[in-house]
C-alpha cells in the first residue's frame, strides 16, 4: 500500500491540472478549498475532504487557493511539519499562517486578482461571515465571485458517497423532554420575535431539537440535515434512507416530515414567509443568500443554543453517570500506563488505543468524543497535537505524557485531560505543572454572582501562572454537549473578546463547562489539567442568587508532580476533598489491585 506522500506526489499534480482546466472552462481565475461540511462542522465526513483529495494535505485544518500560475495551501504551525512532507512535488507551496511575510487568504487575494476577474468557491463549504468579507474586500476592485461552483468535487472521480448512516431516536430517559416539548419552546420563542418560520443548518441543534442522533460525522453523534420550522409543521432535510419506517411514522405523528436533503436550497428559496428567523453567523454563504428575497430576516442567535446548553435534570443525572464510567476507564489507563511504561513498547498511538479499550469496556460507550490527543514530552508542548505514524514515539519512564481525551455515551459526553508523571520529573517540570493546578483549583473552587460570564472568570486560572510570567495560548473553557458534540456554545471561558463578536453567554444552573488551564514549554512539556464542571446554584443573599462549579470528571491528579509546598491549605483542602470522592466513586469499578493504587494515588497532602 502506497503511502500518503507517495500518493500524493504522484496523483496531485494531474488533480491541480484537472481543476485548472475547469476553473478556465468556468471563467474562473481564483478558486477557494476550505476544510468545511455544508453545516460548519468541527469534524467532516469522507465525502467533504475536497481540500485533502486536491492538495494529498491530511491535516485537519487548512485552505487551499488555486490559480492558473500558483497554488497555495494555508495552515497553521500545528501542521507545518506534516504540511511540508506531505505538500513537497505535488505543486502545492505551504503558506505559514501568521508567519513573517506570508500574506493570508484574503491579502492574497487582493494583490492577485484584478478587475474583471471572479473568486469561486462552493459556497456551501463557506460561511456567509467569510463570503461578505471577500465581497466587502474584492468585489470594490472589480472582481466578481461565484459561490455555485463545487469544482474540486466535479474533478473527484472516486468520490466517496455522501454519508448516511442510521438515524435513531434518543429515549427521553435520557434526554428527559420530548421532541415536541422542544419544539414547543422553540415555536414560542419565534412568535415573541413574530417569526413566522426557522432555519437551522447547525447540525447538533438539530440532533437535540428532535432528540435524534446519527453517525455522520466522526466523534460527534449527528446526522447530515436541515430544518425549516413553520408554526404548525417542521420539515427536516436529510437522507430518507436513513430513517426507518418506524422512526418515520414516529416523527408524522409530531409533525415532523422528511424532504430530500438535495431539495433544501430549491425550497429555500421559494419559501412563503414574511419573517424568517435565520442565525446568519451560523450558515454557509448559499444558505444565506438562497433566502427569500420578499421576507423579513431575524438575524439572531438560534434559541435553540442556549436551550441546549442548559441541561435538564435528566441529563445532569445522567451526565454523573457517564462521567463515573469514563472515569473508571481513564483512572485504570493511568494506572496500566504507570505500571507498563519502563517495560517498554508503549507508544503515543498505542497508549490512545489502549485507553479506547478500556473505556469500550464500559456500557454504553459509543466512541471518541474527539481525536484523542496522547502526547509524550515535547510533543505535550503542541497544543493540539495528534499522533500521526509519521510522529508516533515510544514513552519513556521519565517526564510528563498529556492526555486529552474523551468518550461518547448514551448518557452523555466527556472530556478530560491529565498530565501523567512517567518517572522522574525536573523542578521546572514540578514548579508549571503546580501552577496550572492552582489555577484550575481556583476556578473550580470559584463562588460568582448570577450573570456572571467566563470573560470575568478566567483570570482565577491564569494568576497562579501569571504571577510566575507565564500563560497559555488557548481558552480555559468551552461547553459540552450531551452526547453530543464536545465543543459547545454559547458559554467560553476566556479573557479575551472575540473580535467583532459578542463576548459569552453569562453561567446558567444546568451548563457544563471545561476547565483546562494549561502550560507549554516549546521543544521540552506540555501541561494541562481539565476536568468538566456543572454550574450550580450557590446560596441566595440580599446581593442575589451565588452560583458554584460542581466537578464532573473523577479521576486523580497526579500527585507525584506537585510541589505541595507551592500550595495553599485552602488549594490542598479542595483536592484533599476531590481526590476523596474520587476513591469512593471510582474504586468499585476497579479490580483490587487498581483500587490499592488509587488509594494511595488519592492520598491527603
Amino acid at each position: 500500500m502506497k503511502n500518503n506522500m507517495s500518493e500524493a506526489l504522484e496523483q496531485v499534480p494531474g488533480r491541480l491540472a484537472a481543476l485548472r482546466k475547469r476553473m478556465a472552462a468556468e471563467g474562473i481565475d481564483a478558486y477557494l478549498v476550505p476544510t468545511d461540511d455544508f453545516h460548519s462542522s468541527e469534524y467532516v465526513g469522507s465525502y467533504f475532504m475536497c481540500r485533502r483529495y486536491l492538495t494529498g494535505f491530511t491535516g485537519s485544518a487548512g485552505t487551499a487557493v488555486v490559480t492558473q500560475d500558483f497554488a497555495g495551501l494555508w495552515t497553521d504551525g500545528r501542521y507545518f511539519l506534516q504540511a511540508e512532507r506531505q505538500l513537497t512535488g505535488t505543486g502545492f507551496t505551504l503558506m505559514k499562517i501568521d508567519e513573517e511575510g506570508v500574506p493570508d487568504i484574503h491579502q492574497f487575494l487582493k494583490d492577485t486578482l484584478k478587475k474583471g476577474q471572479c473568486l469561486g468557491f462552493d459556497g456551501r463549504t463557506v460561511s456567509e461571515e467569510e463570503a461578505a468579507r471577500f465581497e466587502k474586500e474584492l468585489v470594490p476592485g472589480g472582481v466578481h465571485l461565484r459561490l455555485d461552483t463545487d469544482l474540486a468535487g466535479e474533478i473527484w472521480t472516486d468520490r466517496p458517497a455522501r454519508s448516511q448512516e442510521p438515524v435513531f431516536s434518543l429515549d427521553e430517559t435520557y434526554c428527559g423532554e420530548s421532541r415536541t416539548d422542544k419544539i414547543l419552546r422553540v415555536r414560542r420563542a419565534m412568535q415573541e420575535k413574530k417569526a413566522d418560520h426557522f432555519v437551522l443548518s447547525c447540525l447538533d441543534d438539530i440532533a437535540w431539537l428532535l432528540n435524534l442522533r446519527g453517525n455522520d460525522v466522526s466523534c460527534n453523534p449527528v446526522f447530515l440535515a436541515y430544518l425549516i420550522m413553520g408554526l404548525h409543521k417542521t420539515l427536516i432535510y436529510a437522507s430518507e434512507e436513513a430513517f426507518s419506517e418506524e422512526l418515520k411514522k414516529l416523527l408524522l405523528k409530531d409533525e415532523i416530515e422528511i424532504r430530500p436533503y438535495d431539495s433544501f436550497y430549491n425550497d429555500l428559496t421559494s419559501l412563503q414567509a414574511k419573517r424568517i428567523w435565520v442565525c446568519k453567523a451560523k450558515v454557509n454563504s448559499l444558505l444565506s443568500r438562497s433566502l427569500p428575497a420578499n421576507a423579513e430576516i431575524v438575524d439572531e442567535e438560534n434559541p435553540t443554543m442556549l436551550m441546549k446548553a442548559v441541561k435538564n435534570e435528566t441529563e445532569i443525572q445522567n451526565m454523573r453517570l457517564a462521567h463515573i464510567r469514563d472515569g473508571a476507564a481513564v483512572t485504570r489507563f493511568i494506572y496500566w500506563l504507570k505500571k507498563h511504561v519502563a517495560e517498554g513498547g508503549i507508544t503515543e498511538l498505542s497508549a490512545a488505543e489502549k485507553l479506547y479499550e478500556l473505556r469500550s469496556a464500559g456500557e454504553h460507550f459509543c466512541g471518541n468524543s474527539f481525536d484523542p490527543i496522547i502526547a509524550y514530552g515535547r510533543h505535550g508542548a503542541i497544543i493540539h497535537y495528534s499522533a500521526t505514524e509519521e510522529t508516533d514515539i515510544e514513552l519513556q519512564p521519565r517526564g510528563f505524557v498529556l492526555a486529552d481525551t474523551g468518550g461518547q455515551y448514551l448518557e452523555g459526553t466527556t472530556d478530560i485531560t491529565r498530565t501523567i508523571a512517567l518517572g522522574e520529573l525536573t523542578e521546572e517540570e514540578k514548579v508549571y505543572f503546580t501552577a496550572v493546578l492552582r489555577g484550575h483549583i481556583a476556578l473550580a473552587d470559584a463562588i460568582f454572582k448570577e450573570g456572571t460570564a467566563g470573560y470575568d472568570l478566567d483570570v482565577l486560572a491564569r494568576l497562579p501562572l501569571w504571577e510566575i510570567g507565564a500563560d497559555y495560548n488557548h481558552g480555559t473553557g468551552h461547553g459540552v454537549g450531551y452526547y453530543l458534540n464536545v465543543h459547545e456554545g454559547p458559554q467560553r471561558i476566556h479573557y479575551k473578546l472575540p473580535k467583532g463578536k459578542p463576548a459569552s453567554a453569562p453561567f446558567a444552573p444546568g451548563m457544563i463547562t471545561s476547565d483546562e488551564p494549561g502550560y507549554y514549554a516549546p521543544g521540552k512539556f506540555g501541561i494541562r489539567h481539565e476536568n468538566l464542571v456543572l454550574c450550580v446554584k450557590g446560596e441566595k443573599t440580599e446581593y442575589g442568587q451565588f452560583l458554584r462549579f460542581e466537578p464532573l470528571t473523577l479521576v486523580p491528579f497526579d500527585l507525584d508532580g506537585i510541589l505541595t509546598e507551592k500550595m495553599t491549605s485552602g488549594e490542598k483542602a479542595w483536592l484533599n476533598n476531590y481526590h476523596q470522592k474520587v476513591r469512593e466513586t471510582i474504586s468499585p469499578y476497579l479490580e483490587p489491585d487498581e483500587a490499592r493504587w488509587l488509594a494511595e494515588a488519592t492520598r491527603r497532602i
